[in-house]
């Protein structure tokens, strides 16, 4: 059963900083991570080595089903 995770970091765009947050299901932290960098490369146009991962922590409860 997947589990819900919060991930917080940023990304370089254009010379700027951009943070985010985001909670996304997932059956591990490699699974997330991977899910992450490969939605915010999609959706911005960012590689991967300036995504940048500042903190991944499993949601108490957050059983997503």
């Amino acid at each position: 059963m997947p589990k819900l995770f919060r991930v917080r970091g940023w990304f370089e765009q254009k010379g700027r900083r951009q943070k985010f947050t985001l909670e996304l299901p997932g059956l591990s932290r490699e699974h997330v991570v991977e899910r992450i960098l490969s939605e915010l490369g999609s959706r911005h146009k960012v590689k991967r080595n300036l995504i940048h991962l500042e903190e991944i922590t499993e949601v108490e409860g957050g059983v997503y089903e």
